[in-house]
């Protein structure tokens, strides 16, 4: 991440079971984690961009 932009964004989160969702629409952590899938490689964004962040309610 640029040094410009720490601070300046936004994180948006439709993930409803997730602690951290704030009504329904955005994340209130001021920042997050993206992971793979644990043992999967294939190149797809569902499986190469996890929120590593996500906290169950």
């Amino acid at each position: 991440m640029s040094k410009s932009k720490v601070g300046c964004q936004t994180i948006g989160c439709r993930v409803t079971s997730c602690a951290y969702n704030k009504s329904g629409q955005s994340c209130d952590l001021d920042r997050i984690e993206v992971e793979p899938m644990s043992g999967c490689h294939t190149g797809e964004a569902c499986d190469e961009s996890l929120c590593g962040s996500y906290k169950t309610r």
